[in-house]
């Protein structure tokens, strides 16, 4: 008995890797699902042999898994604010959302997370009211010094 992959052998085949992603979330056997596929679609064009298909299928899922390493992972890469550095948060702006009094410290909103979160407490030397804008200048445990912008 001589078995021949089809090219539906080879479309099953690459489903069930890309699908099979689910479960191995590695974000590597997508590319060799997507490989199996080019060499389905292939298939139904042309008569390639046995060769020929575990030739293109490394091939091209090779290539993906490179496309994917040059051009599309760096795009992902998360450009926000959150999580940066003690010392990359002194000088991000924002919006006071609560005057200080003398009895309790007021309340910064950024437009993006600063070390994690989007509001902080904050003392100031300077007169500042809820709308004003203000910058951080320090950060003092929890809490942070701010100057009003002019």
């Amino acid at each position: 008995m001589d078995f021949e992959l089809l090219y539906w052998h080879w479309l099953v085949l690459g489903m069930l890797l890309v699908a099979g992603e689910i479960f191995i979330p590695s974000f590597t056997i997508f590319w060799f699902g997507l490989g199996a596929i080019v060499v389905g679609l292939l298939m139904t064009l042309v008569t390639l042999s046995f060769t020929a298909q575990i030739l293109i299928w490394t091939v091209s899922s090779v290539a993906f898994t490179a496309l994917w390493f040059k051009y599309l992972k760096p795009k992902m890469t998360d450009r926000t604010s959150a999580g940066i550095s003690r010392d990359a948060a002194i000088g991000e702006a924002g919006q006071v959302i609560k005057a200080p009094t003398e009895h309790s410290r007021g309340q910064v909103r950024f437009t993006t997370p600063v070390l994690g979160d989007d509001e902080w407490d904050f003392i100031s030397d300077d007169d500042v009211r809820i709308g004003d804008r203000v910058f951080i200048k320090e950060i003092s445990g929890n809490t942070l010094i701010v100057v009003k912008l002019n």
